[in-house]
């Protein structure tokens, strides 16, 4: 395959956006600049940030997730009505959460965990209910997707694993609300070994000084969009790279970095469970993260020599 013809696999849009999804997305654009200027207007601080960080994380987080959902919809090559409900029932899920969310920062109460009141338990078992159905929307629409080839077998389970890891970092925000907060009336934390409102990172908040849960339920989550970005960014640079040209190639290096993130995964959530910070790793979790990286570095190597193993026979 020339590089020529391996930009010519790039997926093109058979159907048009799930308008639902589109707007959706422009909503959570339009608060996250909101909300960064909420920021900087309102000096209030909710369980040791920023009023209007949490909001903030959120509309970035949903708009990043509905666009990429809305693209991958629209590359099946036929419009499914089941699969267009599901995405509008992702999209009513995804708004009752963010009502909630920027209301409780509105009343100046954390929306999370939140069962200090009548009120605010209703409010959290809703957003609790909101979340599974979400969940629940996600995984159809997973499934139906994965059924479906979508451009060259590399880009096809660059989607199927993409969006297999998105519903392992989704399932995995069910950690926090069975944690015990150490808090009167909280149901729920998300940091390990102190109650929630520690130092946290500059940008993230995750905490400084203890296990932060929201790492791997962040990272595994925008799997949706990494692994699908990969593909495309190996398909680019073709012309440069001529081995990329092979759908092998490309196909044997998305199956590398999806089971290399997978395993990133794995190792972030035990990391938070242990109690201890992102970015304070101790000697095990070093050691861990260098077998990934070794693993990931062999199943790259091993792509690639296979190719150039099939060159050499081709050609002689």
């Amino acid at each position: 395959m020339t590089a020529l013809t391996a930009l010519d696999s790039l997926p093109r849009r058979q159907t048009r956006l799930h308008r639902p999804l589109v707007y959706f997305a422009a909503a959570n654009a339009l608060l996250f600049v909101v909300t960064v200027v909420g920021m900087v207007v309102d000096d209030r601080v909710i369980t040791g940030s920023a009023a209007w960080f949490k909001p903030a994380k959120f509309a970035l987080s949903f708009l990043l997730y509905s666009v990429a959902l809305a693209w991958l919809i629209a590359l099946r090559p036929k419009a499914s009505r089941f699969v267009g409900w599901m995405a509008t029932v992702i999209v009513v899920a995804g708004t009752i959460e963010q009502l909630i969310i920027v209301g409780q920062v509105v009343r100046g109460t954390r929306s999370h965990y939140n069962m200090t009141t009548a009120f605010d338990s209703v409010l959290w078992i809703t957003m609790g209910s909101t979340i599974i159905v979400l969940f629940l929307a996600t995984m159809v629409v997973a499934a139906q997707l994965s059924l479906t080839r979508i451009g060259d077998a590399a880009t096809t389970w660059a989607i199927r694993l993409g969006l297999a890891i998105t519903l392992v970092g989704l399932a995995l925000g069910n950690l926090m609300p069975n944690r015990e907060s150490g808090v009167a009336d909280i149901a729920g934390a998300h940091t390990v070994g102190a109650p929630d409102g520690t130092p946290g990172m500059p940008v993230t908040g995750w905490s400084t000084t203890h296990g932060d849960l929201r790492i791997p339920h962040f990272f595994g989550m925008h799997a949706l969009q990494v692994l699908p970005l990969f593909v495309a960014l190996l398909v680019v640079l073709a012309p440069r790279v001529p081995l990329l040209a092979q759908v092998r190639v490309r196909l044997g290096l998305v199956v590398t970095m999806a089971a290399g993130y997978a395993a990133a995964l794995a190792l972030l959530t035990w990391q938070a469970l242990r109690g201890q910070p992102l970015i304070h790793p101790d000697r095990t979790t070093l050691t861990a993260a260098a077998a990934i990286l070794t693993g990931v570095a062999l199943g790259a190597l091993i792509s690639i020599a296979s190719a150039i193993g099939t060159r050499k026979v081709v050609t002689a």
